[in-house]
């Protein structure tokens, strides 16, 4: 082949040398972008950008940071974090900016640009309220200590030009790693550089920066970094990636046998307390995933850890190889939203419980706990005869408090699915075999037509789906819950008479600054509550010497002071002010009481369930 091409080339009369000009020529004029990111140089808590500009070919030209990101179905405004932009020409000449909005600037006499430079002020450190971002999905600057860069929070475009090539150079304070799914293309002590194919590709690569606390798994053929920074250090990456390591090769199995991606990152930021949105949790990437979590007992971090990055992980899936044109194309200044949050999130928080059940992590129980959860939290908070594509489209503003819902009702749409499937097809086939087909049908490069989707799931599985979608994802019908439980031998009642072990009847609330429960109302309080005296801004410490926060208090108090039998003394200790405005710590006691209440959405195994109900179940959730 190499010689047939250079004779080719000197029948051509040209030399090797002159066609090696030429590439690099080619090279050199080939139009990208070039970014510096200085961490070395910070300011006022703000980090510099510089971006050495592609050829513009137009007198005028448009500059963009997102107004929103995918995965996030909110509205961001990255501009508001941008200060003193400017452009120079070639000769270092400024050239006039505009700013005609938030998120875009108009550049004058934009054939001579050469570069643009500005400031980046972290989102961790939003002074407004209005200007908070959801941490997972935000930037942190800690002169050297810690820099959380998604990269869509301090990278742009400009107009119509989101497909042109990144190089991305960060500049890194000696001893500082990034951790990323990027593979860099030259690293040294102080600096790092990717290459990354367009826009999209790079505000899909979020980076960490600090000193390193990693540890590498190697999962047949994949190569998973799990990155933790914690400035305290209690919290560290080798037990989270014993723990991860579990629920991925239960995620492998799961998938098939193997996972559709060489590289993955988990990113993990553990604060020392809660930040400014008040909010917890994780943003999923291709590659990657971010997270802002809470320190927490070990073994209830293991157990978060391991539902949150379920979640995450599987989202490889679906946005990676199944996505709408929306998705595949992304507006960031004026974004259309796609009618399918139903399968992105939804299916995605469904596989996330069902593998640990089907692979044998947790019990049957514990699953269907989950289930009784998603059940409870979308009939009790959101609507439930809101057709689910039209609530999908309109996320960002008329359906916005309904968001939430893709978490619940969402998974529920995946579980009634599943277990539709497995009925048609004797057990057979589920949900997770026609994502499978669905990645295979479509990929990574190519996208699907929202309107087309549930005709090609139809396509691939049976007609009576298409019924399913028209009814209840698209229609404004409840899912058939009691119907869909039965047929696998579970008896779901809307409302059940049980005997519990009282807590106080009061209601809880939290108090952002001491980041506690609190009694917030006593009216309906009971007589335990009124046994141990409670009173309105108590903060709940602890129960029977078990620490209560934020992120266990329903399992304390729906697990553990179940187990206490009726009679026996049950200890709260409260933060209490005193008659100076000072929280002291006040242990308050009473008799547990077992009390009769409505239980709403209650699961349970049917005691007659007949062995074609016993069959499915055992197909549907893998029981050996």
């Amino acid at each position: 082949m190499t010689l047939k091409k250079s004779l080719l080339l000197l029948g051509l009369g040209l030399s090797l040398s002159t066609t090696s000009m030429a590439i690099e020529l080619q090279q050199e004029v080939a139009p990208k972008y070039n970014v510096t990111i200085d961490l070395t140089n910070v300011q006022d808590d703000k980090v510099q950008v510089t971006m050495q500009a592609p050829t513009i070919t137009q007198n005028e030209i448009i500059y963009n940071m997102p107004k929103i990101v995918p995965g996030t179905y909110s509205i961001s405004d990255f501009g508001k974090f941008v200060a003193d932009l400017k452009a120079f020409d070639k000769q270092g000449k400024e050239l006039k900016v505009e700013k005609l909005d938030t998120n875009r600037w108009k550049i004058q006499n934009a054939t001579k640009l050469d570069k643009i430079s500005y400031w980046i002020n972290d989102t961790f450190d939003a002074e407004k309220r209005e200007d908070v971002v959801f941490e997972p999905g935000g930037t942190n600057i800690e002169e050297n200590k810690n820099f959380l860069l998604n990269t869509f929070g301090i990278v742009g475009y400009f107009e119509d030009m989101k497909q042109l090539p990144y190089e991305l150079n960060i500049t890194k304070p000696e001893g500082f790693y990034g951790s990323t799914p990027l593979k860099a293309v030259n690293t040294t002590a102080t600096s790092d550089t990717y290459q990354l194919a367009n826009y999209m590709d790079l505000a899909d690569s979020p980076l960490m920066y600090n000193r390193p606390d990693t540890t590498v798994l190697n999962l047949g053929g994949t190569e998973v970094l799990v990155s933790v920074y914690s400035p305290t250090g209690n919290v560290t990456s080798a037990p989270i990636a014993a723990n991860v390591k579990d629920i991925l090769e239960a995620q492998r199995n799961y998938l098939g046998g193997k996972l559709p991606v060489e590289k993955y990152a988990f990113l993990i930021y553990v604060p020392q307390k809660a930040g400014k949105s008040g909010s917890y949790g994780a943003l999923e990437h291709s590659y990657s995933s971010v997270y802002f979590l809470p320190e927490m007992p070990a073994k209830q971090f293991s157990s978060t850890i391991r539902d949150v990055a379920a979640h995450e992980f599987f989202h490889i899936v679906t946005p990676l190889s199944i996505h709408s044109e929306e998705i595949g194309n992304f507006n960031f200044i004026n974004p259309k939203m796609s009618k399918h949050l139903w399968m992105y999130e939804g299916v995605t928080e469904y596989f996330a419980s069902h593998v640990q059940v089907y692979e044998n992590m947790i019990p049957v129980g514990e699953f269907m706990d989950k289930v009784r959860d998603y059940i409870l939290n979308s009939k009790s908070y959101y609507n439930d005869t809101l057709p689910f594509t039209k609530m999908s489209a309109g996320v960002l503003d008329t359906y916005e408090n309904e968001y939430g819902n893709v978490y619940q009702k969402g998974a529920l749409i995946g579980m009634v699915l599943d277990i539709k499937l497995r009925e048609l097809s004797q057990g057979q086939y589920g949900v997770k075999d026609f994502m499978q087909d669905l990645a295979k049908t479509y990929g990574k490069e190519q996208s699907f037509k929202d309107e087309e989707l549930f005709d090609k799931i139809t396509e691939l599985t049976y007609p009576e789906i298409r019924d399913f979608f028209a009814r209840y994802v698209e229609g404004s019908e409840p899912l058939p819950l009691q119907e869909t439980l039965r047929k696998v031998g579970i008896l779901y009642e809307p409302t059940s008479k049980q005997t519990v072990i009282s807590y106080g009847g009061f209601i809880p609330g939290y108090d952002e600054a001491s980041d506690k429960i609190t009694v917030a109302e006593t009216a309906d309080m009971d007589a335990f509550g009124k046994k141990l005296g409670l009173r309105i801004g108590d903060q709940l410490l602890a129960i029977n010497g078990q620490e209560l926060t934020p992120m266990n208090i329903r399992e304390v108090l729906t697990e553990n002071l179940q187990t206490v039998e009726p009679g026996k003394t049950v200890e709260y200790t409260v933060g209490r002010k005193n008659a100076a405005g000072k929280v002291k710590q006040k242990k308050l006691k009473a008799k547990a009481i077992a009390i009769e209440r409505n239980t709403p959405h209650v699961l349970s195994p049917l005691p007659d369930a007949t062995p074609e109900q016993l069959q499915l179940r055992e197909a549907w959730l893998n029981e050996r």
